[in-house]
């Protein structure tokens, strides 16, 4: 039986990689490669493939908001493939077929679309897990785990854990338990993820646990310093300090 399928991505490198492995399954038909989310949302609309391999983040729309875009019933497997292993938790919670950390093997790969074709008769299965993704990511749910690479392996942190996140640049790096993360990830976006009753932005560059804040020294005009249970100090900007006050009511 022929799997269509589609690759997205917005690397022309990465896009031929998925490609080139791919020649090892001839019952796999490549029907469209896309460079951006707003053309394999349309893309998938159109074509319905029954395998979709995505690329999280791309311009226009990213990985996500491509699948948020597509209508249940057209929902296809999906095997996320990117950079960035700060998405593989939400991957894996919610069902996708697998999740391709770059750069991958060719054994690593040629596992994920056996594991694809070996459920490939169950395409409405595929479907269900797609629309759970979708209802999942509509809904907004804070991350109960962040995944941050160790070395050649990928260890799951849980939210509850971390002490405070600072920015480095485009990344963040994560405190927790005295150890520290660097997650290819910006602060932003991180902030997003988190459940807001539990963290707090404190400054445009650090975010804390408020279960890990000791206490709060006032500091000059409405700002504070916020110390840790660990002892760490960190200073809170007026723009961020609101939400500190109302802790002291």
């Amino acid at each position: 039986m022929s799997v269509r399928a589609l690759i997205a991505d917005d690397e022309p490198l990465a896009r031929e990689r998925v490609r080139t492995f791919l020649a090892a399954f001839p019952e796999i038909e490549v029907v469209r490669e896309c460079g951006d989310g707003v053309e394999a949302s349309a893309a998938i609309r159109e074509l319905r493939p029954e395998l979709v391999f995505l690329d999280v983040q791309m311009p226009g729309l990213d990985g996500f908001a491509v699948l948020e875009a597509v209508e249940a019933e057209a929902a296809p497997a999906v095997i996320f493939v990117t950079a960035h292993e700060a998405y593989a938790v939400r991957a894996f919670d919610v069902h996708a077929a697998d999740y391709l950390l770059k750069p991958f093997t060719r054994a690593r790969f040629v596992r994920a679309v056996e594991r694809v074709l070996a459920r490939g008769a169950d395409a409405r299965a595929a479907a269900r897990q797609v629309a759970e993704l979708l209802g999942h990511l509509r809904a907004r749910v804070p991350d109960e785990r962040i995944a941050v690479r160790t070395g050649e392996a990928v260890e799951f942190l849980r939210t509850a854990e971390i002490d405070w996140v600072e920015a480095e640049g485009n990344y963040v790096r994560l405190h927790a338990s005295g150890a520290s993360h660097l997650l290819r990830e910006p602060l932003h976006r991180l902030e997003a993820r988190l459940d807001p009753r539990r963290f707090v932005r404190v400054h445009r560059s650090a975010i804390v646990n408020l279960d890990r804040v000791r206490r709060l020294e006032p500091w000059f005009h409405g700002e504070f310093e916020v110390v840790l249970e660990d002892g760490t100090r960190l200073r809170s900007s007026r723009t961020y300090s609101g939400r500190l006050r109302d802790l002291i009511r």
